[in-house]
């Protein structure tokens, strides 16, 4: 496979993300139209939940389903991803997210009548659902507290995605686990900081909205924050989950297999090399010893 194809794969699954969890925060959180439909905090936390999750089964076989920059360089300080690829992916990543948050401003400004407009989230629209802190905080709360909010929610995240994307986890699962524990991030901290966990989708939107939407640069000026602190919960949950969740059990379960199945070994392969043992039967016991092997191990 070609690397371009691991690059797009990142570029459009975060395009995804944030066109789909932001947007629903522009358009859907508080929609008023004549049902007085909205999805509220619930609905945007289970929407970002839902672009990675059906991202990660779309392409997450060709690039890995990272879509998000401390991801990948929390894999990297985890050893789950090689440093060739880690800035290539980080570009399309924030490519990914500057186009999705692009389409959003084009859309925000096409709500061109007074009912359209009101329909939208107002304190999600001009900013298009940007992260921040202070002022610009959903909750008002400091700097402080949201990076203390970023650097958990980060390493729990990484956390997440190293354990469920383990040889030894179920198979065809991880998707979903990590899916719902970016919902579960969202619900605890989109009053704190909006959430971020991810700076290309902090990046994307803050841009637009500063050169292309409101021209307000608070989003912009607050961006350091949602890049330096997801990156240090990445590789703080990367090193924990190296330190404390991959312990050493699977090294004794290895051991007491050999223990036990290395004496039956070689006492089968003495009885299979007696003289007694007759040409017509050696096959058939070799073939039900492999089978037996087989299953056991595996």
């Amino acid at each position: 496979m070609h690397f371009h194809n691991k690059y797009l794969a990142e570029m459009f699954g975060t395009f995804w993300l944030v066109l789909g969890g932001c947007g629903s925060a522009i358009f859907a959180a508080t929609f008023a139209g004549d049902a007085g439909i909205n999805i509220g905090l619930v609905g945007v936390s289970l929407a970002f939940g839902l672009t990675v999750m059906t991202m990660a089964y779309a392409v997450g076989h060709v690039s890995g389903g990272h879509f998000n920059p401390a991801v990948s360089i929390g894999l990297w300080v985890g050893g789950r991803f090689g440093f060739a690829h880690l800035i290539p992916y980080i570009v399309f990543q924030v490519l990914g997210a500057i186009a999705a948050a692009f389409v959003l401003q084009w859309l925000v400004t096409e709500a061109g009548t007074t009912a359209a407009a009101e329909a939208l989230n107002a304190g999600a629209a001009p900013t298009l659902a940007s992260n921040g802190y202070a002022e610009a905080s959903p909750g008002k709360y400091s700097m402080e507290a949201v990076i203390v909010m970023e650097v958990i929610m980060t390493a729990f995240f990484l956390i997440i995605i190293m354990g469920a994307t383990d040889e030894r986890a179920p198979a065809g699962f991880a998707p979903i686990a990590i899916g719902l524990g970016l919902t579960l991030i969202h619900l605890i901290s989109i009053p704190v900081s909006n959430t971020s966990v991810n700076p290309a989708r902090s990046t994307g939107p803050a841009l637009i909205s500063k050169f292309f939407g409101d021209g307000d640069s608070t989003a912009l000026t607050q961006l350091p924050v949602f890049w330096a602190a997801p990156i240090v919960g990445a590789v703080l949950g990367a090193i924990l989950y190296r330190l404390i969740v991959s312990g050493a059990s699977p090294v004794e379960k290895t051991a007491e297999r050999v223990e036990v199945r290395e004496p039956e070994y070689r006492e089968r392969v003495e009885y299979r090399d007696r003289g007694d043992y007759r040409d017509d039967h050696r096959s058939e016991y070799r073939d039900e010893y492999r089978t037996e092997y087989r299953d056991e191990r595996y």
